[in-house]
């Protein structure tokens, strides 16, 4: 089963990856974990990553397409993948299509959680992490028994700078004018499926399953 995930930030793409990894026991592929990783073990790509990245520059597409190719090679991508936050544009969706196509591989489904631009809004700007443990909290649909302390740790609670409303609206507007033309795209290929990313975290899944199953 090979899969990409798409939605607009807060729509919960990476905690529905983690249960698919875990209920088809595929694996969950973000760019930015391929790219630290080939930093971190110092590999060819990861150099010429790391040269862009230390400059303040973007990776180029073709080097990130190419990250991906060396990963889904990877053993545990035999049963296939789950592509979190990529692509992210529609030049980006002609390369990865171009690259499964020289592999010999097809796409089985893109998912796209649907959510309203104000509901972000309130899940991002109300939400907050253990500075420990990495548990997530929300001040109205799941506030932590102290302020600011986490339920399971103890650890202290901080908001990410960036879940402010001011660039969540700004972040919402680039995923807009870059990001969801993706849908028309994969929509005219006959492989896009649209859900509703209202509900529970459980509800939406169940969902998702019953799109890719």
């Amino acid at each position: 089963m090979r899969l990409i995930l798409l939605g607009p930030p807060g729509a919960g793409k990476g905690t529905q990856a983690k249960m698919l990894k875990d209920k088809f026991g595929i694996p969950q592929i973000s760019t930015g974990d391929i790219l630290r990783k080939a930093i971190r073990d110092n590999t060819d790509l990861g150099f010429k990553a790391r040269t862009f990245m230390d400059g303040g520059q973007l990776v180029p597409d073709d080097l990130v397409i190419r990250l991906i190719r060396e990963r889904i090679r990877q053993d545990d991508c035999q049963k296939g993948f789950i592509l979190d936050g990529f692509p992210r544009t529609i030049p980006q969706a002609e390369k990865l299509s171009e690259t499964l196509g020289e592999m010999g591989l097809t796409l089985d489904a893109v998912v796209d959680l649907e959510i309203e631009p104000e509901e972000v809004t309130e899940r991002l700007a109300g939400r907050s992490n253990c500075s420990q443990c990495g548990t997530m909290y929300h001040e109205v649909s799941r506030p932590p028994n102290r302020p600011g302390v986490c339920d399971l740790c103890g650890g202290e609670l901080y908001k990410r700078e960036d879940d402010n409303r001011e660039t969540i609206h700004k972040r919402l507007d680039v995923y807009a004018k870059e990001t969801a033309p993706l849908k028309e795209y994969y929509g005219s290929q006959g492989n896009l499926k649209a859900v509703k990313a209202k509900g529970t975290v459980e509800e939406i899944f169940m969902q998702v399953c019953s799109m890719v199953s």
